[in-house]
């Protein structure tokens, strides 16, 4: 950044003195932070375009699996889908039957991620006002809980990843193009032989994970059967109401999360009022001497690649399970090669500031806390050695004003203020969502 500003400033200065030969003007005006940093982007990109979101709407202009094109009839079933706690029917206690969904650990509020350190799907009490209220259920034992084992990844951006989790390991395309030999048979990363994308993929593994369960007698008995007939006509009705055209329609829903409304965003698009100048130095630095672009970038501000930063896992007494190694390994614990271990993909940074947990083990509280990791380069998972940390972690030498910019720009300028337009008003079963335990329901005010 400091090249640019200063190439930037000599430019202007030569204009300034042209211009102060013919009006005795001798007044210099630096080129404004915001001119900067589109010359940046367009320096980096060729173009702003290069990042901005389309609207939820343009299904064209939204990354699709070829296998699963996106089409308005499966967006509205996924929608009703995603947080329909009616198919909550395969629990492995009966106390837990119609009272969570795949809504549980990726909902609006928390920027569709957890509100808490680990996700709780079957198993889990409450809601509080973001999620941060949900609780294990006592009743439970860890061997019934179905909780995540590592933090939940948010559904915001999934249309820009070829594969999905921490790991990687759902998606048969791309990024996965050599990894045939994992996807073990018996296990969820069977379902990556049936060839779809990481979304398409996540979603038709993630009903058995999750003991969800598309019940044929279920949607042909209520609103939900016009819904599979509109969203999937050229499917014969013998197969048309089944488990993996209810995931499709999820995935084609997850495809649309799109936080477009975000103030970078509509900065990009061209409200030179959208960020503050605070944020537009963040953005600034973002793109420039922090490098944070190395790692995230497009639309998403993410990347397909797996780095180990040496972070910790999940860990504390609030962790309800037992963090085995292969998902300690990342990367490594999918492919077995080695040189993958602890190696973690690269998130998308947007809506972060619902929740406090951040980095693949929630061992940072705060943004601002795991940029200030990121500066200092100091490896905190002492099982993870110097020899494994990438080559990218190292110092970058930014000053408090600086870190400070940076959060500013991640917190707010990244942050979408109206993600409850693609949560609907009600189900067609008439459950609460995305819980439907009486605490939740309490929690929520709902009947």
């Amino acid at each position: 950044m400091k090249t640019l500003r200063n190439n930037s400033f000599l430019i202007v200065g030569i204009m300034t003195v042209l211009v102060s030969c013919a009006s005795d003007d001798d007044t210099y005006v630096p080129t404004p932070s915001q001119g900067i940093l589109e010359s940046r982007i367009i320096e980096l990109y060729g173009s702003m375009e290069v990042l901005i979101q389309p609207l939820a709407t343009d299904y064209n202009l939204i990354p699709n699996d070829p296998n699963n094109s996106i089409t308005q009839a499966k967006v509205d079933l996924g929608q009703m889908l995603f947080h329909e706690t009616g198919i909550a029917i395969n629990p492995n206690m009966d106390v837990s039957i119609h009272m969570y969904s795949c809504a549980s650990c990726h909902h609006a509020k928390a920027g569709f991620q957890s509100g808490i350190l680990q996700g709780i799907g079957e198993g889990g009490n409450g809601f509080g006002i973001n999620g941060e209220g949900r609780f294990k259920n006592p009743l439970y034992v860890e061997a019934d809980l179905d909780v995540q084992p590592i933090r939940t990844p948010s559904a915001l951006n999934v249309a820009y990843q070829d594969v999905m989790l921490w790991n990687g390991q759902f998606g048969a395309t791309g990024t996965n193009q050599g990894t045939e030999a994992n996807w073990t048979i018996g296990t969820p990363k069977e379902v990556n032989t049936l060839g779809f994308e990481g979304v398409e993929t996540q979603a038709i593994a993630g009903l058995d994970v999750h003991r969800l369960r598309i019940d044929e007698d279920f949607i042909i008995n209520s609103a939900y059967k016009d819904m599979f007939d509109e969203a999937f006509p050229t499917i014969e009705e013998s197969q048309r109401y089944s488990k993996l055209n209810g995931a499709l329609a999820i995935a084609a829903y997850e495809r649309t999360l799109l936080p477009n409304q975000a103030p970078f965003q509509q900065w990009l698009n061209g409200n030179e009022n959208a960020l503050n100048e605070q944020e537009t130095e963040g953005a600034l630095l973002f793109f420039d001497d922090a490098k944070c672009f190395s790692c995230h970038s497009g639309p998403a501000l993410n990347s397909m690649d797996f780095y180990a930063l040496g972070m910790n896992d999940l860990a504390g007494d609030d962790v309800l399970t037992v963090i085995d190694d292969g998902t300690k390994r990342g990367r490594g614990g999918f492919t077995n090669n080695p040189e993958d271990d602890y190696k973690f993909k690269t998130p998308q940074l947007y809506n972060l500031k619902d929740v406090t947990f951040f980095g693949h083990g929630g061992s940072f509280q705060s943004i601002e806390s795991i940029v200030r990791y990121k500066n200092n380069a100091e490896v905190e998972n002492q099982d993870v050695s110097l020899g494994q940390v990438s080559s990218m972690f190292t110092p970058l030498n930014l000053t408090d004003d600086d870190i400070e910019a940076i959060t500013a720009f991640l917190e707010n300028a990244l942050y979408d203020s109206n993600l409850q337009r693609y949560v609907p008003e009600e189900l067609p079963s008439g459950y609460c969502f995305p819980n439907a335990d009486p605490i939740s329901s309490q929690d929520m005010g709902c009947n």
